[in-house]
C-alpha cells in the first residue's frame, strides 16, 4: 500500500511546498525585491527540509526525478498543442537566431572547460559533463536531468542530479545578479526602457468564442486538453520503443543511440505535438472539424502547472552529497558560464536589436540562465504590463528555436561515443562543428546589421 501512495505523497508535499511558499513569497519582503518565483522558493525549501539536511520531511529521489521527466515533457507538449501566428516583420527569428547561438557558447565554454579540467586537474572527470550547461542554462532543469540521466549508464556517476544542480545555478544567476545588472544598466549606463506605459487592464470572463467548443458540451474544455496531450505522449513513447527495439541489436552504438533518444523524449513529443496542429488547422479549413478544440488559455496553465512542479521537484531532487563530491568543476562550469551568457547576451542584444534593447537584453539573459518565467519576471521590471514586443518575440521564439536547436541536441552523441570508445578526436570534432554552427549563425543576425550600416554611411 505504501509503494502504491509514494508517488501521489511527494505530488502532495510539493503542493504543500508550494502553498507555504506562496505565503512566503507575499510576506518577505526580500523575495518580492529579487522576484524570486514562488516555484524556486518551494524547491529549496524542499531541499532544506529534506533527508539531507534538516530531514523534516522524505522525498523519494526516484519520484522526484520521475516528476521532473514526464512533466517537462509535458509542458512542452502543452505549449507546442498551441496555435500560434508569426507576423511578419516581428523579431521572432532573430530571436531565435539569438536563442541558439547562446546554446552555443554556453556549450563551447562548457565543454571546454571540462575537456581541460579533466586532461590537467581531474583526470576522472567525464568529458562530455559541460555539455550539460546549455542544457541547464539554456533550457532547464528537465532536459539537463533527462540527458545527464541518460549518460549515467556510459560512466557519468550522478549524471542526472549534476544537471539538476547545474540549472539551478542557472537560476540564481537569473535571479539575483539579474536584478543587480538591471539595476546597474538603468542607473550607471543610462539604458532605459522603451515600453509603451501601462494599459487599462481587461477582465476576462470565460465564455463560449467563436469556433471552440462549447462550455457546454458533454465533455470538459480540460478534459479535451488532457487526453490531447495523452495522446501525444502514448505516441511518443511507442516511437522510443520502437527505435529502441530496432537499435538494441546493434550493440554498444544502437545502446548508447537509444539510451540517449530516451533522453529526447521531450523532442519527439514536442514533434507529434506540432504535427497533430498542423492536422487540426487542415481539418479546420477543410471543414472537417467544426471547433477549435485545442485551448491555447487552458493549454498555457496546463504548461505553467507542469513547469512549476517540475521546478519544486528538480530542486528539492538535487543531492547535497552529489555535490559536495564535485564542487570544484560545478562551480567552475557555473561561474565562467553566468559571465559568459552575460556578456554575450549584451554585446549580441546591442548588435541585433535597434529598439527595445534593454527590454530584450535583459529577458534573454534571464531566460538563457533560468527558464522563459524567470526571463518574464525580469522583463515585467522595466515593462510590467509586457507593451513592449520582447515578452512575445520571446515565446514564440523558444518554440521557433527548438528545430533550429535539434541539430545540437543529435550533436550530443557524438562526444559520448568518443568517450565510450576512447577516441578523443570526437571531442575535437564537437568542438569544430559547435564553433562553425555559431559562426553561421552570427552571419545571419549581423551581416544585415553591417549592411544596413554599409548603406546608411553612403
Amino acid at each position: 500500500m505504501n509503494h502504491q501512495w509514494s508517488f501521489v505523497i511527494v505530488f502532495c508535499i510539493l503542493s504543500v511546498l508550494l502553498g507555504i511558499s506562496t505565503f512566503l513569497k507575499r510576506m518577505i519582503p526580500i523575495f518580492k525585491k529579487y522576484l524570486i518565483p514562488v516555484s524556486i522558493i518551494a524547491g529549496f525549501l524542499g531541499l532544506i527540509l529534506g533527508d539531507e539536511v534538516l530531514g523534516v520531511i522524505s522525498l523519494d529521489p526516484q519520484d522526484l526525478e520521475n516528476m521532473v521527466y514526464h512533466f517537462m515533457a509535458i509542458g512542452f507538449i502543452a505549449l507546442a498543442l498551441k496555435d500560434r501566428e508569426v507576423h511578419s516583420g516581428s523579431d521572432v527569428p532573430k530571436t531565435a537566431l539569438f536563442i541558439v547561438a547562446t546554446y552555443l557558447i554556453q556549450g563551447i565554454l562548457g565543454f571546454g572547460l571540462t575537456l581541460l579540467l579533466a586532461y590537467t586537474i581531474f583526470p576522472n572527470l567525464f568529458p562530455p559533463m559541460g555539455l550539460l550547461l546549455p542544457l541547464g542554462y539554456g533550457q532547464g532543469p528537465g532536459q539537463a536531468f533527462s540527458i545527464g540521466s541518460s549518460w549515467e549508464s556510459f560512466g557519468f556517476s550522478h549524471g542526472g542530479n549534476i544537471g539538476l544542480t547545474i540549472a539551478t545555478f542557472g537560476y540564481l544567476w537569473a535571479i539575483i545578479p539579474g536584478i543587480v545588472i538591471l539595476n546597474y544598466l538603468i542607473r550607471k549606463k543610462k539604458m532605459l526602457p522603451e515600453a509603451k506605459p501601462p494599459q487599462e487592464e481587461k477582465v476576462i470572463i470565460e465564455q463560449d468564442m467563436a469556433g471552440e467548443a462549447p462550455l457546454a458540451e458533454s465533455i470538459d474544455k480540460l478534459t479535451i486538453q488532457i487526453f490531447l496531450i495523452g495522446i501525444v505522449y502514448l505516441l511518443t513513447y511507442l516511437t522510443l520503443k520502437g527505435l529502441s527495439a530496432v537499435l538494441l541489436p546493434l550493440g554498444d552504438f544502437g545502446k548508447t543511440l537509444s539510451d540517449t533518444l530516451w533522453g529526447f523524449q521531450f523532442i519527439f513529443g514536442t514533434i507529434y505535438a506540432i504535427g497533430l496542429r498542423f492536422v487540426f488547422n487542415l481539418f479546420k479549413k477543410s471543414k472537417i472539424m467544426i471547433y477549435n478544440y485545442p485551448n491555447n488559455y487552458l493549454l498555457s496553465r496546463i504548461s505553467g502547472f507542469s513547469f512549476d512542479f517540475m521546478v519544486v521537484a528538480a530542486i528539492s531532487a538535487i543531492s547535497i552529497r552529489v555535490f559536495v563530491a564535485n564542487y570544484i568543476p560545478i562551480l567552475i562550469i557555473t561561474t565562467l558560464g553566468g559571465f559568459a551568457t552575460y556578456f554575450f547576451c549584451y554585446w549580441l542584444s546591442k548588435k541585433v536589436y535597434k529598439h527595445y534593447t534593454l527590454e530584450y537584453f535583459i529577458s534573454l539573459y534571464g531566460m538563457l540562465t533560468g527558464t522563459l518565467s524567470t526571463g518574464l519576471a525580469l522583463l515585467r521590471e522595466v515593462d510590467s504590463s509586457f507593451n513592449s514586443p520582447a515578452s512575445e518575440s520571446l515565446v514564440w521564439a523558444s518554440g521557433v528555436a527548438l528545430p533550429i536547436g535539434i541539430p545540437l541536441l543529435i550533436l550530443l552523441n557524438v562526444p559520448i561515443v568518443g568517450y565510450k570508445t576512447s577516441n578523443p578526436s570526437l571531442y575535437l570534432i564537437t568542438l569544430l562543428i559547435l564553433v562553425a554552427y555559431l559562426f553561421v549563425l552570427l552571419l545571419f543576425l549581423l551581416l544585415p546589421g553591417f549592411k544596413n550600416r554599409k548603406k546608411a554611411n553612403k
